[in-house]
């Protein structure tokens, strides 16, 4: 099968996959896409909501749809790194064996992340980049493919540990759930206040996953989207000549080389799907904001003037 036909066949699976998935979920449009586009991309999100907007149970229902084993862990202030990757134990012979954490699933949803201590999250540092884990000395590979879906609530700060930079940046997407509108929570009520069993398809295997992650990346781009990319994530820097004034009014820090990676990698895995066979720059700025939004630092006049990190991106745009 050609590139080309493998696009095609792409975007048929992803419509099902949608079909499937709102099913379940009822709106959301954006936020399902970009958890698509992030899983074919071999990425992980973050996925930023107040408690109630279903983010666990979208992560679930993907989950489902792709065929995929899935584990949930519920980050807490005592949680250890051996509850994460897993423990060795002493078995009935008196030889040491080791038992497999949550970590060891396909996709990994990381619930309020930010309620850890940072020893606990550097445990999914290696695991998120290397995809693979060290215990006791051995190392051992975690089933292919591998996502970390992290949630995090943006409202509580108490008791909670800002994610380092270093955490950040692993993170392909940081995705905002917003509410709901009028229409589609008065679906969402009426679909869950009655006794209603949906049984979802399964779209997708783990191997055809892996096949459309390796499509993804033979797709080919034009020299001038790629060089759109990396002159944007270039604007976000303080200290590059030339740089807007919006970036030296309101930004402290801006994006880094993986910045640029990922808008090129973002942009090829939304022109698939729309079932186009090259990226243009209209798809590297359809992805932008949801890949700049945590890897830019605000300075206090930006908080102090009221400019969000989405507006600053916007006029980079």
């Amino acid at each position: 099968m050609s590139d080309k036909e493998a696009i095609d066949h792409l975007v048929v699976h992803y419509k099902e996959l949608k079909e499937e998935i709102h099913k379940v979920i009822i709106g959301q449009d954006e936020v399902v896409d970009q958890v698509l586009i992030s899983i074919f991309s071999r990425a992980h999100c973050l996925l930023v909501g107040v408690p109630g907007l279903a983010k666990t149970l979208l992560v679930n229902t993907i989950a489902e749809t792709l065929g995929l084993s899935f584990n949930r862990i519920q980050f807490t202030p005592d949680l250890m790194p051996s509850d994460i990757v897993g423990s060795e134990i002493l078995d009935e012979t008196k030889n040491f064996k080791f038992i497999k954490g949550p970590l060891f699933a396909n996709v990994l949803l990381a619930d309020e992340i930010n309620r850890t201590p940072p020893k606990t999250q550097s445990a999914l540092l290696e695991a998120m980049q290397e995809r693979r884990v060290t215990a006791a000395g051995t190392t051992y590979t975690l089933p292919a493919p591998f996502f970390v879906l992290a949630t995090q609530n943006p409202i509580e700060q108490e008791g909670t540990y800002p994610l380092p930079e270093a955490q950040l940046d692993r993170f392909m997407f940081n995705i905002w759930v917003d509410y709901p509108s009028y229409v589609e929570e008065l679906a969402i009520v009426k679909a869950t206040t009655a006794d209603t069993k949906i049984n979802l398809r399964k779209v997708l295997t783990g191997e055809e996953i892996i096949n459309y992650q390796e499509l993804i990346r033979r797709i080919p781009v034009a020299d001038n989207v790629l060089e759109y990319a990396v002159k944007l994530v270039g604007k976000t820097r303080v200290n590059n000549p030339g740089v807007p004034q919006i970036t030296k009014d309101f930004i402290t820090w801006g994006a880094g080389p993986r910045a640029s990676q990922y808008l090129v990698v973002g942009a090829k895995c939304h022109a698939a799907l729309q079932g186009k066979y090259s990226p243009d720059i209209e798809d590297v700025k359809a992805v932008a904001k949801a890949i700049l939004r945590h890897r830019l630092v605000r300075n206090y006049r930006a908080e102090a003037e009221g400019y969000s990190m989405d507006r600053i991106i916007d006029e980079l745009l």
